[in-house]
Formats: C-alpha cells, sequence, structure tokens
C-alpha cells in the first residue's frame, strides 16, 4: 500500500475540506445531481480533482480520474457522497474508481438515494479498495442537503431570506413606494446566496408589490435561477418585470386548480409556464405539494424571498431549512408590515427547532443565520 492510501485523520480532513470547497462550486448548478466534489491525491500531492459539472454530468469522480489519468493508480480518493453505483445516465462511478486502481477512498457521506444506500461503498470493498466514511460529514450533509431530501422526501431544500427593519418590519405599507432596507454590502451576498440555488421562490404578494427581476446579479457570473411565484389566482400581471422577460430567464408560476384559464394562456403566451397544484385548507397554494412539483423538475435548492405570509407558513410548516434573516441598522419608525410573526420569530428562538450558525456584519447590516435543529452540526 502507497504512503498515499495510509490513513491519516488530520490529512484525510484537510484533503475532504478542499473537495468540499471545490463541489460548492457547483451549487446551483449541478441539479438534478448533487454538486459533489473529489479530489484524487497521490504521495501528499493532489493528482486529479472533478466537481459535478453543470446539468449534473459528468459526475465528479470521472473528471478527477481523467485529469489524473496513470497517476490514479494506488492514489486516494476524497469525495463528498458516496461514488454513485447504479447506470443512470453513464455508468456507475465505482467502476471507474476500481478500474483506474484506486487504493483507497474517504467519502464524506453515504447516499441516500435508494439506488445507491451503501452498494456504493460496498462494491469498492468487494474490489479491494479501502472505504473510509464519515470525514467532513456535517458540512457534507449541509451541501447535499437538497439532493438528500429529494431522494428522501420528495422535496428540495429550502433557504428562505428576510429583510427587516432595525424594528422588525419588511416593508412600510401597500401605500408607501418599495421599501430599501439592505445597503450594498448585503445585496451582494444576498446575490452570491441566489447563485447557490437552482430556484428563487416569491409569493404574489411580492411580486405585486415590489415587481421584482429575480435574477442574479454577480459580475461575470451568468446564472440563471427558475423564477417561481406562488399565485393562487394567477393574478401576476403581464406587465409584470417577471412576466415580460420570461423569455430570456426560465420562469415558473404555481398556480391553484381552479386558476382563471384566460390568465394562464396570456401568461404562457409571454413564455411564462404554468403549473397548478392543490391548495390547503385555508385556499393557499400547497406549500408540501409547490415544493414537490419543484422536485419533479429536477430542483434541489430553492432560495425563497416570498415575503412575510410565505416565511410564516414555510416556518410553521418546517419546511425552512435555513432562514437568512438581515436586519438593518435603521428603524422604520412607523407602523409597517412586521416582516415575521411572532410565532416564525418564537420558532427561530426555539432550539429545538432551530439553532443559529452564523452571524456576520455587511456594512451596517447583520445577517443571522439558522438551520433546522435536525441538520446535523459540527
Amino acid at each position: 500500500m502507497s504512503a498515499s492510501a495510509v490513513a491519516d485523520p488530520h490529512e484525510d480532513l484537510r484533503w475532504m475540506e478542499a473537495a468540499l470547497n471545490l463541489g460548492s462550486r457547483s451549487l446551483g448548478l449541478a441539479a438534478p445531481n448533487p454538486a459533489v466534489g473529489a479530489i484524487l491525491v497521490k504521495d501528499g500531492a493532489v493528482v486529479g480533482r472533478g466537481a459535478t459539472a453543470p446539468g449534473g454530468r459528468p459526475h465528479a469522480e470521472p473528471i478527477a480520474l481523467a485529469e489524473a489519468g496513470e497517476a490514479a493508480r494506488r492514489a486516494t480518493l476524497y469525495v463528498t457522497l458516496e461514488p454513485c453505483s447504479h447506470f443512470g445516465g453513464s455508468p456507475p462511478c465505482v467502476d471507474a474508481v476500481i478500474a483506474a486502481a484506486v487504493a483507497r477512498v474517504v467519502s464524506a457521506i453515504e447516499d441516500p438515494n435508494p439506488l445507491v444506500g451503501g452498494r456504493g461503498h460496498a462494491r469498492l470493498r468487494e474490489a479491494g479498495v479501502a472505504v473510509s466514511t464519515g470525514v467532513g460529514a456535517a458540512q457534507a450533509r449541509r451541501d447535499h442537503l437538497g439532493h438528500i431530501l429529494r431522494v428522501t422526501a420528495g422535496r428540495p431544500c429550502v433557504t428562505l431570506k428576510l429583510a427587516e427593519t432595525a424594528d422588525g418590519f419588511a416593508s412600510a405599507g401597500l401605500n408607501d413606494a418599495r421599501l430599501r432596507i439592505t445597503g450594498p454590502i448585503a445585496d451582494l451576498r444576498v446575490q452570491i446566496l441566489r447563485s447557490t440555488h437552482e430556484a428563487i421562490m416569491v409569493g404574489v404578494e411580492t411580486a405585486l408589490a415590489d415587481d421584482p427581476a429575480l435574477t442574479v446579479r454577480l459580475p461575470g457570473v451568468d446564472r440563471r435561477p427558475l423564477r417561481v411565484v406562488l399565485d393562487t389566482h394567477l393574478r401576476l400581471p403581464e406587465r409584470s418585470r417577471l412576466a415580460a422577460t420570461a423569455r430570456g430567464f426560465p420562469t415558473l408560476v404555481i398556480a391553484g386548480e381552479t386558476a382563471p384559464e384566460d390568465a394562464a394562456r396570456r401568461l404562457t403566451d409571454l413564455g411564462v409556464t404554468v403549473e397548478r397544484v392543490a391548495l390547503d385548507a385555508r385556499g393557499h397554494i400547497d406549500l408540501r405539494d409547490a415544493l414537490r412539483a419543484l422536485a419533479a423538475r429536477g430542483i434541489t435548492r430553492v432560495f425563497s424571498e416570498g415575503g412575510p405570509r410565505v416565511a410564516a407558513r414555510l416556518i410553521d410548516q418546517g419546511l425552512a431549512d435555513a432562514v437568512a434573516l438581515i436586519t438593518a441598522e435603521k428603524p422604520l419608525g412607523r407602523p409597517g408590515v412586521v416582516a415575521l410573526s411572532a410565532e416564525a420569530r418564537t420558532a427561530l428562538s426555539d432550539r429545538s427547532r432551530y439553532r443559529a450558525v452564523e452571524t456576520a456584519t455587511y456594512g451596517t447590516d447583520m445577517l443571522r443565520l439558522f438551520e433546522r435543529a435536525d441538520t446535523p452540526a459540527d
């Protein structure tokens, strides 16, 4: 066995962190597959690296193996998710790993996909490849949460973003001009967050009040997430920016089953895709059905900027997997629309439901990032 195949916990963690960083570059691009990172190391040096390609193929492992060539023989492969063992759109990654004579595979987590579910690791061991698992598992589960939920719960993961004034308001009210809450530095962080998701979702009230574009605006970055509007009665105006630009930026309106057909036709004529789902007991779009519809389209990661009502429902139903709450320095100073309901704010402070994982200052704005308490901690 070569030196590269000998287990060293500190080296394993160092290389796995590098693989996780590499894979994270494909977040928002790799769907319907997970954004996997893979690094081949031999005699202390990287001989090959790969991340899941846009659209999900090729997978990270064959990219890394192709770069390494003959140097992959007796090397150690660090990969953020168990290599696949089934035929899908391409041959199983384990076959390529075995054929390349890799000596050892360090895998962060087992793939919960029923088509894999430990069989990739088993195949490797049967072929005489040493396998270690669990290194960097907590971060891998975070990065692959969209994939995990899609194959186990039939829905994508959801990151909920809310901006509020210092006194807790999301907007000034229906008759006031659009309220600009956060500054340019915090806005840049939001753009980065948008770019790591395959869909940006809002409720129709936000679409009507703000007329947002819901695009990724980062210099040199061309990413076009699916723009999603939850619109029970198809009230999205044809002259809205979302409808008017639908031919250039993919746009989906999720409507109720009884929404008017003529409104659907008008939006469809503009390039908007309209999909109908069931309504909940209160007559709103059933959020679970909406998320299942997105998962069926291959979406694994949703960034919700849907406003206070959608936010409260996502939190209440346990569908907000992460919550990015940005609080400005200045108060509104008058009555407005509350950013978070009392119940939603209580849920965020309930450690049995959410825990704070990050606090950061961007100019005069403060971001607090929460994640569901059942997401593995470091």
